[in-house]
């Protein structure tokens, strides 16, 4: 069964070094990573929304306990 994590960073800029070290630190679990800034004109947004293909068999409880103790940091997952 393949999972898919779905992440919305409302406050990007501040939050991305703090997501960045959770992923890091679970990046043998994650096989696909997506990172979209969402309305991007001439400036890079604020808000951004990451997509995760987690590797199958993994335990993605930590992971996503981790992701959502990340200030404004929403998420849903999705089993295929």
């Amino acid at each position: 069964m393949t999972v898919i994590l779905g992440i919305k960073l409302p406050n990007r800029i501040s939050t991305s070094p703090v997501f960045q070290d959770v992923i890091s630190k679970y990046g043998c679990a994650i096989k696909t990573r997506i990172g979209l800034h969402s309305n991007c004109s001439t400036t890079c947004s604020n808000y951004g929304v990451i997509v995760l293909e987690i590797v199958e068999g993994s335990n993605i409880t930590d992971l996503k306990k981790a992701l959502l103790r990340i200030d404004g940091i929403t998420l849903d997952s999705m089993h295929l």
